[in-house]
């Protein structure tokens, strides 16, 4: 239906234009005819023209002829005007009484000659008006004739631009008729189908229902769940949130600012040579400081050009920090363009010192023009530059007004709305062009106050130098501030869809504190990255885990056993060294015995020979026994020679009997000690596993009550999607009533339009 209606605006509109046109075929045609019958009254008029024409050129040639003869004449009469008085001289007398004839005769002939010269002016004066004034007609006449030739071509070919039109027109519309019966036998197919597929989608719609309910709820229940709060809505959140990092925007940003870095660079150094140029200038001209003192004005304006460097430095240094504060990493828009306030601090700077330097700098000119030395054209040239650096403090102060409203955003938000940065940004590329414009100015009436001040009689070739320097450093400064202005021109369109990039579906950043916070997450959120690029550590299965985590619950290496473990380790560690000790007393004490009965045996002997080779024998075995005491453990029994061996073996026997019950004791002991501690640890494991069973339990219960209370809610809502969705088949079947009517009445449309084009095309016919 929708096409169908296209279809009769579509004709419509053709019908309207194809009447217009015909409309306008009239009026041309019309036009056509007038100038077809002025171009032939003007070619008559030609003719007549050429016919006069050549009556002025016969009559012009015949002056001509006449002018000849009379010249031969006038020959004639000279030759025999030379004759008679040639002959007069011979004949003084004869001439005498002749010379009253001949000087009537001169006389008559004077006069003849005389009026025909001025017949011969006359005549010369009228062919030379009449020539030109038939110039004049034929060039008139040409040009209204080429005017009126060029008129002619126009409206043949408008008639036959309009005749092709008509006709390309009428195969149109005869097609769109065709088109249109098409594509109405069309529309009844698809109203077929359309039925057919209004019961399929009927049935689609009852299984799409219930699909997007079940997936209704479950989306539900995951908001709830998972979504606390939407931080979109609110732009004071939005603008917390962090942006898709468009890399290849901070690529191109960086690669834009290094490109203004450049030429900011260049503009600083013109800056600085123009200014330091300009104060040798003025300690030169026009009073050399060499020979005389100038005046304080100029001492005033040199020591205030002294100090532009203090004043035009840091204008780079600002750009190099707005440059490095552009990385790949960063997020850069005027809201986190921090740097952006010191450059428009330092050119605040600068624009101070040319307001404080103007003044001296327009006195000086008008002092230089109160200087006998200069001339009238100086000092025009003197006003004009006078008129130039008023305009360049001016556009300078423009400048610094715009540049200090982009800072605004980083640090006043309120103070520039965000509707307004693109006015902003063009003003500033009007600015900039008009700062080269009247840069351009300054380097033309400089360069001629220059070429002046080279023709004064006291210039010398410091003066001349001097003005070459200032000169190129005018060029320079004019070549930096185009290109300045010629790059920010053509990235304007840059700049200003720049603006757009922040938050997802927020509009602006709120205040420099959200930029400031929203880029202390872009680093967390990159640093967050970082570590999940890097590889994982080998983990733990999961089943190994949970085993492993039975067994930390249920272990008796549990941390209090442990430590109950170790304390009882280190007590019966203290009691063993307190025995050592003990036993090391007795060891001492055992050889100190023993060395005393060995001194009692060398002196009850002494007196027998046998007695004395048994001792010898005996004493190295004690040496050795004694070495063995100290070697072996003080637990071990002490060995001595004495005169009773089966005692001492006996006491031996007897003590290594009861060291190793004690031993076999404290083994015992320990065990036992080892099987309490691990039987008190099982029974603290179990005791904590049962209390996180019972943990359990209850855990377990609570999620019942609330799977009960689901399952009932989840009952009611079913009830009510029932509901709903019987309300909306209602709707359905209402709608589909309508879809029904809608369709009859495009039959009906698409039947009148059958009749319409019908009789239109009965109407072309006839036409």
């Amino acid at each position: 239906m929708a096409a169908v209606a296209e279809l009769q605006g579509k004709y419509q509109k053709l019908a309207q234009e194809y009447s217009k046109l015909r409309a306008q075929n009239q009026v041309l045609k019309k036009g056509v005819v007038d100038e077809q019958a002025n171009s032939a009254s003007l070619k008559e008029q030609v003719k007549m023209k050429d016919q006069s024409l050549r009556k002025l050129q016969q009559e012009m040639d015949s002056l001509t002829f006449r002018n000849q003869q009379l010249a031969k004449r006038v020959e004639l009469l000279q030759d025999e005007l030379a004759l008679s008085e040639t002959r007069g001289k011979k004949n003084k007398k004869s001439a005498e009484s002749s010379s009253q004839l001949s000087q009537e005769q001169k006389s008559v002939f004077n006069e003849d000659l005389q009026k025909k010269i001025e017949e011969n002016e006359r005549l010369h004066i009228l062919f030379f008006e009449a020539d030109e004034q038939h110039k004049r007609l034929e060039a008139e006449l040409r040009t209204r004739l080429e005017v009126l030739e060029t008129d002619a071509a126009q409206h043949q070919a408008v008639v036959d631009s309009l005749t092709r039109k008509y006709t390309d027109t009428i195969e149109k519309l005869q097609t769109d008729k065709a088109k249109l019966e098409i594509k109405s036998q069309t529309l009844e197919r698809e109203a077929k189908d359309c039925r057919l597929r209004t019961e399929e989608c009927q049935q689609q719609l009852k299984n799409l229902q219930s699909a997007l309910g079940s997936r209704l709820e479950e989306s539900l229940c995951i908001i709830n769940e998972k979504v606390p709060f939407n931080d979109t809505r609110s732009n004071r959140y939005n603008a917390l949130n962090v942006p898709l990092h468009n890399r290849r925007y901070q690529l191109k940003l960086r690669d834009l600012a290094g490109q203004a870095l450049a030429f900011v660079q260049e503009l600083v150094t013109a800056l600085l040579n123009f200014h330091t140029y300009t104060e040798q200038k003025v300690q030169i001209f026009p009073i050399d400081s060499a020979t005389d003192t100038i005046s304080p004005l100029n001492q005033k304006f040199s020591q205030y050009l002294h100090e532009n460097a203090s004043y035009v430095r840091p204008l780079e240094e600002g750009m190099l920090h707005l440059f490095e504060s552009i990385t790949e990493d960063t997020v850069t828009v005027l809201e986190t363009a921090v740097k952006l306030k010191a450059f428009s601090e330092n050119l605040a700077s600068y624009l101070c010192f040319l307001r404080k330097i103007l003044p001296y700098q327009l006195k000086s000119l008008e002092e230089e023009c109160e200087s006998s030395l200069c001339t009238a054209a100086l000092r025009a040239r003197n006003m004009e530059l006078h008129r130039d650096m008023k305009r360049l403090t001016a556009v300078f102060e423009k400048l610094h007004t715009y540049i200090s409203l982009l800072a605004l955003p980083s640090t006043k938000p309120e103070g520039l709305l965000r509707t307004n940065y693109n006015f902003v940004f063009t003003n500033i590329a009007t600015s900039l062009h008009g700062f080269h414009d009247i840069l351009k100015d300054l380097s033309k009436h400089y360069s001629q106050k220059a070429t002046l001040e080279q023709d004064v009689p006291t210039a010398t070739q410091k003066l001349i130098t001097t003005n070459d320097c200032i000169l190129s450093s005018v060029v320079a400064l004019t070549n930096g501030v185009g290109k300045i202005a010629s790059f920010f021109s053509n990235n304007l369109d840059h700049f200003t869809t720049s603006l757009s990039y922040g938050p997802k579906a927020g509009t602006e950043f709120i205040s420099p504190l959200s930029a400031e916070c929203m880029l202390q997450y872009k680093k967390k959120a990159v640093a967050y990255m970082k570590s999940l690029k890097k590889p994982c550590a080998d983990s733990v299965p999961y089943e190994e885990a949970l085993a492993n985590r039975r067994v930390l619950l249920s272990s008796t290496e549990s941390r209090e056993g442990l430590a109950q473990q170790v304390q009882q380790s280190l007590e019966k560690i203290a009691k063993l060294e307190q025995e050592k000790e003990h036993w090391m007393l007795e060891a001492q004490l055992a050889k100190i015995k023993l060395e005393k009965e060995n001194q009692k045996l060398k002196n009850s002997l002494s007196g027998h020979l046998t007695e004395t080779i048994q001792e010898r024998s005996v004493l190295p075995n004690v040496a050795e026994q004694k070495k063995e005491t100290t070697e072996k453990s003080p637990r071990e029994p002490i060995k001595s020679t004495s005169l009773a061996p089966d005692v001492e073996s006996r006491e031996d026997l007897i003590k290594n009997h009861y060291m190793a019950r004690i031993a076999e004791l404290t083994s015992h002991l320990q065990l036992a000690d080892s099987k309490s501690v691990h039987f008190h640890a099982e029974c603290r494991a179990l005791a904590k596993r049962l209390s996180l069973a019972e943990k359990s339990k209850e855990s377990l219960t609570e999620e019942l009550k609330l799977a009960s209370q689901n399952i009932s809610r989840l009952q009611d809502e079913l009830m009510t999607t029932k509901r709903s969705y019987e309300d909306q088949l209602s709707m359905m079947s209402d709608h589909l009533c309508s879809m029904n009517e809608t369709l009859t009445k495009q039959r009906e449309e698409i039947d009148t339009l059958k009749m319409t084009s019908k009789g239109n095309s009965k109407k072309n016919k006839n036409r």
